[in-house]
């Protein structure tokens, strides 16, 4: 239940998971709020924090120059395992 996938991107830079780092992903973990997760909402993988609110979720980036993104009813979201561990590249 464990796998790695390396990072695209610098939406998560402010949780230290920088473009090239290795991720460990537990499958097994069941998401919970303000965990990082990897996430596939409507056919596209993204590695964002989980945010549960009263009525509704949040997928967050962890750098200002990206938007959150409001899953509603009508998107397919699956959460397909929680980040452990980076490994970075020294």
């Amino acid at each position: 239940t464990t796998f790695y996938a390396k990072a695209n991107g610098q939406s998560m830079k402010g949780a230290g998971i920088d473009d090239g780092d290795i991720m460990v992903i537990d499958r097994s973990i069941e998401p919970r709020n303000n965990k990082i997760a990897v996430c596939c909402i409507d056919g596209e993988f993204t590695v964002k924090r989980i945010q549960v609110e009263k009525d509704c979720m949040y997928l967050l980036p962890e750098n200002p120059s990206y938007k959150p993104i409001l899953v509603t009813e009508e998107n397919q979201l699956i959460i397909w395992g929680m980040v452990t561990y980076v490994i970075k590249k020294v």
